[in-house]
């Protein structure tokens, strides 16, 4: 009985299996709210030496497009329109893919990594380690090390969107300002041709 007690307390969050339903819904329902036609700028927030080129680099993400179950959140960094991030609804929780294409439009032969959430979701905050598809790929472009990914997103509405990827001695973080639209960058490549 005090288990079922201490379950009914903790609201937003699982007693074990996959995220409650509440939660996923109320997460996914924040991510939709990207889709409003605008654009955000962010910065990086981590300081891991690796990610240099990052530090004074122009973020956006933006416009987000919700398509039924899959949110699809563009990120831009500089000129380059290459990612795009993509956050779909399962029968078990949430699923982030990473999209990543050449300008052309052909995809990268690193694309489509990613993983299911962790069973502690909440409507802010959802955890994704790097799932079986997503090793076998790394460890055949030889970057075993990025087995050990975990990524997450997080979303408080109006205030920020953040995206985060961690492992043993790694850590990159970005942060989105939501409370202030930005102008809307070009499309992410594979939208439309490049010119």
């Amino acid at each position: 009985m005090r288990g079922l007690v201490v379950c009914a307390a903790i609201a937003l969050t699982a007693c074990g299996g996959a995220p409650t339903e509440t939660a996923s819904a109320a997460y996914f329902e924040r991510l939709t709210q990207l889709c409003d036609g605008n654009a955000y700028a962010g910065r990086l927030v981590s300081t891991d030496e690796a990610d240099a080129d990052f530090r004074d680099a122009e973020m956006t993400i933006g416009s987000a497009t919700c398509t039924g179950l899959m949110v699809r959140v563009p990120f831009r960094v500089g000129e380059d329109r290459s990612r795009t991030w993509e956050i779909t609804r399962t029968t078990d929780g949430i699923r982030l893919k990473h999209d990543h294409r050449h300008r052309d439009g052909t995809e990268d032969v690193l694309t489509q990594y990613g993983g299911d959430s962790l069973p502690t979701g909440t409507s802010a905050l959802h955890e994704f380690p790097a799932d079986e598809d997503t090793k076998a790929l790394f460890i055949r472009e030889d970057i075993e090390v990025s087995t050990q990914n975990t990524w997450a997103i997080e979303i408080e509405p109006d205030q920020v969107f953040a995206y985060q990827m961690s492992r043993p001695n790694r850590l990159f973080r970005v942060e989105f300002d939501l409370s202030d639209p930005t102008d809307l960058p070009p499309p992410p490549w594979g939208e439309v041709p490049v010119e």
